[in-house]
């Protein structure tokens, strides 16, 4: 079976470093463009009625021809390793991701090509959208879940220090994702130099930090541009 993609996701995740290991964490906002083929309003016709959708993407800047049986989830400390199919790492056999993710809203554009505005995705910007699912809480949700080393192992959120100066650099629309983002350690697990000086782009801004006894601290801000 070849799958080809029927839309691509645009927002402010500009680099893979910083997006969070799992959807719904940042609230971040996106905007889904369909691919030519399938942006008529026949295809969302009713996904109006929905208030979340589930995303099947291809982690297209991970591609490996080789996988592991076996992936070190950041949740236990990029250490432990534990069963592909025991987590969702990006390593794995056919690169795809699912992703829950708050419908905002369906808009059309000029000549009436419909797009999806939506909230929480932890894709990067221009990650191919295989499928487009809709969310269905009774039979999607089960309060009895159980969620594996997960619920077990503990995560801790940074605190972030940031100059006024410096976050009035950035939107006032875009701040509150940002700082969530900053607090939920967008390092790579294994990394823990307190000397070290991490960067990544968002939303335009390159944001350089510092992470030392669980205090993330913001050094610098300036747009990719200046």
């Amino acid at each position: 079976m070849v799958i080809e993609p029927v839309a691509h996701i645009e927002n402010d995740y500009k680099d893979k470093f910083a997006v969070p290991r799992q959807s719904g964490i940042a609230n971040i906002k996106s905007k889904i463009v369909f691919e030519e083929q399938y942006a008529s309003p026949n295809a969302v016709k009713e996904l109006d009625g929905f208030s979340h959708i589930w995303l099947i993407w291809g982690f297209s800047k991970n591609i490996r021809e080789e996988h592991s049986l076996t992936v070190r989830p950041p949740r236990l400390g990029g250490n432990k390793r534990v069963g592909v199919f025991a987590s969702r790492s990006p390593f794995r056999p056919n690169n795809l991701g699912l992703s829950c993710v708050k419908l905002d809203k369906i808009e059309y554009d000029e000549k009436g090509r419909p797009y999806l505005k939506v909230s929480g995705a932890d894709l990067i910007d221009g990650t191919p959208i295989y499928d487009i699912k809709p969310y269905i809480k009774f039979t999607d949700s089960h309060e009895d879940a159980v969620s594996g080393f997960v619920e077990t192992s503990e995560f801790s959120m940074l605190k972030v220090e940031m100059p006024e100066e410096l976050l009035s650099i950035i939107p006032e629309d875009k701040r509150e994702a940002l700082i969530t983002i900053l607090e939920n350690d967008p390092r790579p697990a294994y990394q823990e130099d307190e000397s070290r000086i991490y960067g990544f782009n968002y939303a335009g801004y390159e944001i350089k930090f510092t992470v030392k006894n669980d205090i993330l601290e913001v050094k610098e801000i300036y747009g990719t541009e200046d």
